[in-house]
């Protein structure tokens, strides 16, 4: 069964509303795609939530969500920067903004200044231990659109980046860095090369055309036990990030909804990842119920 391509620049929408010149740039940060920053927030979340901060310090769970949003456009035009010419050549990313000839190299590079900016207005809201977390990111970030020419698990180090949240949230709280939230991040880590191996498996022809690598194509006919053990290990990283505060099994039952999730993505999930976008983006609900958990656990934490 052939796999319908999706291209990534649709002009649906408040995207179609935009000026042409406007829309390019708003597609080249996907803007038009919220699912992506919904994805590198609810690790943020994670952290302020399992902390037993969430509630208290809304505001700067607020200051996170902008910070998501502007710093996932930030990596998406780098990301679109450094692939221009790969981009080029995939069916589902030739119409993005660069190698389509909407938005200049140049130009890319202002807007992801702006974005930058707007990043660190957000990191001035942190106390000082959060905003080294944050800046300790940048050398993955910059590394991660190299990583699919140099190794079959680019996945992996995408789950470093986007889970990132988790300690800065964390660290935004409590000020340290402990078991709880290496637990946490380990968790999220999984969580992210579960999702994102279901979203390679859309590119898996078009990738090996061009010499792109990626873990769909190195799990081949076992992308689905693959993605099962990534799943596993998500939720129990996430169950000792829970039990290293609250080490009672009633606690555990939080990522009950969470967990049957993830496990109704992988029964559902097609072979020939017919269905894969559709899988990927399920992740948001998946997002919202882990934060659940963590703030149900976090809220009858002492801190």
């Amino acid at each position: 069964m052939a796999i319908q391509t999706v291209p990534d620049s649709e002009y649906s929408g408040f995207m179609g509303l935009l000026p042409p010149r406007l829309r390019a740039f708003a597609l080249l940060a996907r803007f038009d795609r919220p699912i992506g920053w919904w994805l590198l927030y609810w690790p943020c979340v994670y952290g302020l939530a399992l902390s037993g901060g969430l509630i208290a310090q809304w505001d700067l769970a607020l200051w996170m969500l902008l910070g998501a949003i502007a710093m996932r456009g930030a990596g998406c035009v780098y990301n679109d920067i450094v692939d221009r010419d790969l981009d080029a050549q995939v069916a589902r990313t030739a119409l993005r903004p660069l190698p389509s000839g909407a938005v200049n190299v140049k130009a890319a590079w202002a807007w992801l200044l702006t974005l930058c900016l707007v990043g660190l207005a957000v990191l001035m809201q942190l106390r000082w231990e959060a905003q080294l977390v944050s800046l300790a990111s940048l050398g993955l970030v910059a590394a991660y659109p190299f990583m699919k020419r140099i190794t079959w698990w680019p996945q992996l180090w995408l789950g470093l980046v986007f889970s990132w949240g988790a300690p800065v949230g964390w660290v935004a709280i409590t000020g340290q860095i402990d078991a709880t939230m290496l637990w946490l991040y380990a968790g999220t880590i999984f969580w992210v090369i579960g999702y994102d191996t279901i979203y390679a498996m859309q590119d898996r022809e078009d990738d090996a055309l061009v010499g792109i690598k990626s873990s769909a194509l190195r799990l081949g006919g076992y992308i689905r036990s693959g993605v099962a053990v990534f799943y596993a290990l998500a939720i129990a990283g996430w169950g000792m990030a829970i039990w290293s505060i609250r080490p009672e099994k009633q606690a555990l039952v939080a990522l009950v909804p969470v967990a049957i999730h993830l496990m109704l993505q992988l029964f559902s999930l097609k072979r020939d990842g017919s269905n894969a976008l559709g899988h990927f983006r399920s992740n948001r609900m998946a997002g919202l119920l882990a934060a659940l958990a963590f703030l149900v656990v976090g809220a009858a934490g002492t801190f």
